[in-house]
């Protein structure tokens, strides 16, 4: 065993990290002034709280008009510290009290203190489970937090987080509107303004100032801070972490997300519009009708260990700047607590529904022209229960695909035709590689067989496939909807759970990506026989017979693995989506194609004049014919 021996390099390196660990503390220290500041405040606070008590009166009394000398002292340096502010920390309100307004969908608590929501639940929707009676909390025991850092015109740093602001609730119509007023006089205060709609998710949002331009230095804009903390509200933490980013508009109308792997950190390089915390299944957005000039997002991911790691997802913060317009601030916003549910989003008209991930290009064009409104009509419309529409949209789906089905089983039997004179080609040309091309291409030509038929229609059904593995994660239907055994389609459906964690594949069994699997391996199963048979094996390539056969097993291995801890939903779609085109390819085998017709149909062709080559086909036989040239150049030197 080799001796353990000191290594100088890590003694020093331990000694650097003690002493600035020791500088910061130090430096961390509050002065005797802000001690003495802070300790005024309180005193000052709890004086004022105790005559209110015994006047039993709700009306605001300053204590400068009855202060005796020691608080006169007090207020003084009360004053100096918050930099005019002082006079809401003598208001009654500057206690730790709170303000709830909610409609049908919303419930939301502000806090005297800061400003802020310091409670956001949705009212309709539960944790983890249908009937658990835990409801979606998005804002609970201060695990987010909003600041503005004031800077005032005596170089003083305050953040808004730390002072009271005066409350008063009123109603405009149905509408319920809570103003918060930090105040440093009678007519000088900052403003929030909450004002929420009946039935609704959005809350309107105002942050102004008034007669503060003497207070605040208005040369540089005020930092606006917003953190938020995510809680874990799905079954599977690794799954909703997945899907859990910052998402963001900015510019003209151009969408961007922070990395939502380990940490992110990112400057919008334009004007932003709007800011969305967003999680898998529901999402905290912050928009602005008056864009921010710029802004720093940062994205830290709180899952390290699944196991341990089981409360809280991702740590989300967002700086913006306020700018001031003579001397004062005024911007319109609005808050967005609710389901990350396409419809609901879109339904705002301001492109909330951006940040679902419905693939980008072609990918997101078929899920929001196709999958989504097929699915909602299906689901909404018809009213079928979720299990049974995924089925039905399925066999739509495959049904529509079937002529492109058609057509590329069509050109393996054609290929498989042709395969003995493509082999005895083979063996003809078999010292000269270039020539035996050329004469297959004239074979090809002159039998009307294009070799690329049989790989378009499947290029062509590639983008439905990967759209599917964007809609079903992202279908906000499928939350805690069941069918047969899966009691939530839109996590994994575990019928078995294990008493240990196997690498890849989870600590569980789901029987949904079993039955998927067994379905792909016997549609790999039963076209390899004919994809060998129509391919013929070409010098210098892999023995396509040998990676077909390792194929048939390594791709249900893969989807017993991957799928294990994906949505039911998911899986139930490749589950059946395999088992319609098995059921497909059967009656195109065995009662559509047949393969005499097609042999006699191709002889036929032989004796035609050979059809005019396409531009495909032109140009990779110049190609052929300028490697022959070089080629035989070569010889010759």
């Amino acid at each position: 065993m080799e001796e353990k021996k000191f290594d100088l390099n890590s003694i020093i390196g331990f000694v650097l990290i003690f002493g600035i660990l020791i500088w910061i503390m130090y430096q961390n220290q509050p002065s005797d002034k802000e001690i003495a500041a802070e300790k005024a405040k309180k005193e000052l606070v709890a004086k004022q709280e105790a005559q209110a008590k015994a006047d039993k009166t709700k009306t605001a009394v300053l204590p400068v008009a009855a202060a005796t000398p020691g608080d006169t002292v007090q207020l003084a340096q009360l004053q100096k510290t918050l930099g005019g502010f002082a006079y809401s920390a003598t208001l009654p309100s500057a206690k730790e009290t709170f303000t709830t307004i909610e409609n049908e969908k919303l419930k939301l608590k502000i806090a005297n203190k800061g400003g802020y929501i310091v409670e956001a639940t949705l009212k309709e929707f539960e944790r983890f489970k249908k009937g658990s009676g835990q409801l979606v909390e998005l804002i609970k025991d201060n695990n987010a937090n909003l600041n503005i850092q004031l800077q005032t015109t005596d170089n003083r740093t305050l953040n808004s987080k730390d002072l009271f602001f005066e409350p008063t609730l009123t109603k405009v119509g149905a509408d319920q509107v809570l103003t918060m007023r930090l105040k440093a006089g009678a007519n000088e205060f900052l403003e929030y303004k909450y004002i929420l709609k009946p039935n609704d998710y959005l809350v309107g949002f105002d942050i102004r100032s008034q007669g503060l331009n003497k207070v605040l230095n208005s040369s540089k804009p005020l930092d606006l801070v917003w953190d938020l903390k995510t809680y874990r509200n799905e079954k599977s933490i690794s799954y909703e972490n997945r899907y859990a980013q910052i998402e963001y508009e900015y510019g003209d109308e151009k969408f961007s997300s922070v990395n939502n792997r380990g940490q992110g950190k990112e400057e919008a390089p334009e004007k932003l519009k709007f800011i969305a915390f967003k999680q898998h299944f529901f999402t905290a957005i912050l928009s602005t009708d008056k864009a921010f000039a710029t802004s720093k997002l940062q994205s830290d991911d709180l899952v390290k260990d699944e196991k341990i790691d089981t409360v809280f997802t991702k740590q989300f913060k967002a700086t913006v700047p306020l700018a001031f317009s003579n001397g004062e601030v005024d911007y319109k916003m609005s808050w967005y607590f609710g389901p990350a549910d396409y419809k609901t989003l879109k339904a705002y008209d301001k492109n909330f529904e951006k940040i679902i991930p419905l693939g980008w290009g072609i990918f997101g064009w078929i899920n929001k022209w196709v999958f989504i409104p097929l699915f909602g009509f299906l689901s909404s419309t018809i009213g079928l229960s979720l299990g049974i529409a995924i089925i039905i949209f399925t066999i739509l789906i495959k049904l529509a695909m079937s002529p492109i089905t058609y057509k590329s089983f069509l050109s393996q039997a054609k290929m498989k035709v042709l395969r003995p004179e493509i082999t005895e080609l083979g063996e003809k040309f078999k010292k000269d590689p270039m020539k035996k091309q050329q004469e297959t291409m004239k074979l090809y030509n002159k039998a009307g067989v294009n070799p690329m038929a049989g790989c378009i229609p499947a290029l062509i059904q590639l983008p439905f496939m990967y759209a599917s593995f964007q809609f079903f994660p992202s279908a906000f239907e499928l939350r805690q909807k069941g069918f047969l055994w899966a009691d939530d389609l839109s996590s994994f459906d575990s019928v078995v759970k294990l008493p240990f964690n196997i690498p890849l594949y989870g600590d569980h069994i789901s029987l949904f990506p079993i039955l998927a699997a067994i379905a792909i391996f016997f549609y790999m199963k039963m076209t390899s026989g004919d994809q060998q048979m129509a391919a013929p094996q070409q010098e210098g390539m892999p023995d396509m017979a040998k990676m077909m056969k390792i194929m048939i097993y390594v791709s249900p291995l893969m989807m017993l693995i991957f799928f294990n801890s994906y949505g039911a939903g998911l899986s139930l779609y490749n589950f059946i989506s395999n088992l319609i085109t098995i059921g497909i390819m059967f009656v195109i085998k065995n009662y559509i194609v047949d393969t005499d017709k097609i042999h006699a149909q191709i002889q036929e062709n032989k004796l035609k004049e050979p059809k005019k080559q396409s531009k495909f086909q032109k140009r990779l036989q110049e190609v052929m014919e300028q490697q022959e040239a070089a080629k035989a150049q070569n010889k010759k030197k």
